[in-house]
């Protein structure tokens, strides 16, 4: 607690506007942030998510990554939602939300220095996916974890952003949709992680933090300038 690094966190309640509604968020910017992460929960709301919490924990501790955990619906929307179901599962709806929040991120004086990356959940990271295929030239990096990639599976042919799938070994059902979904993306540069042994929830010890570990790593390297990269791959070739 006495790192003198945490004393120049930045941590905010932000509130984005879209339209005549607002959305609100938990922004935290370590020192010397290069990237931003934004969580798509399948709820539309990552703020109330504890694993959400626990990961973007995970990024800022190991790689110093800023995050931001935003609530994609408003407070009326929610409410009609835990009754219906009907906004999380309009992915369509939510990725128009995470849009908005991402040029919200390029036009914010704070964050628009930073390269932004997708952490997407369950149904969530269909959202993510056309989100991304929205502003191309924006999202540097996608993570999903236990995503149901069969709801935009005509759209992946067209993903270009570095894309990482995380699966629980246990997780047959979405083990074998994130197979298909890897052969359809587009990008050279994808990969499939299967956990041992974990569930679709990552309740098992150790498996959560596994997850942030594959996510930090991929999330570090792809927002990172080109330079860096470069750096990176000459040390692990002199390593070999």
């Amino acid at each position: 607690m006495n790192d003198p690094q945490l004393w120049n966190v930045l941590e905010q309640i932000v509130t984005i506007e879209v339209g005549f509604l607002r959305l609100k968020g938990e922004l935290v910017i370590p020192p010397e942030a290069k990237g931003i992460v934004v969580f798509a929960h399948c709820s539309g709301s990552s703020r109330y998510s504890t694993r959400d919490h626990y990961l973007a924990h995970l990024l800022r501790q190991q790689e110093g990554l800023a995050t931001i955990l935003i609530d994609l619906l408003t407070e009326e929307e929610d409410v009609i939602d835990q009754r219906t179901q009907h906004f999380r599962h309009d992915i369509n709806f939510l990725a128009s939300r995470l849009i908005s929040v991402t040029d919200w991120l390029f036009e914010n004086p704070i964050t628009h220095d930073l390269k932004v990356g997708y952490f997407g959940v369950d149904r969530g990271s269909g959202a993510v996916f056309l989100a991304a295929l929205a502003r191309p030239m924006n999202v540097g990096a996608i993570v999903c974890r236990s995503g149901y990639t069969d709801l935009v599976s005509e759209s992946l042919s067209y993903m270009q952003s570095p894309t990482l799938l995380i699966v629980g070994g246990n997780d047959c059902a979405i083990i074998a949709m994130n197979e298909d979904a890897l052969s359809q993306i587009s990008t050279q540069h994808k990969q499939l992680e299967i956990i041992p042994e974990a569930s679709h929830k990552f309740s098992e010890p150790g498996a959560m933090e596994e997850v942030g570990r594959l996510a930090s790593q991929w999330f570090k390297y792809y927002l990172s300038p080109i330079e860096e990269r470069e750096l990176h791959l000459h040390a692990m070739s002199l390593s070999e």
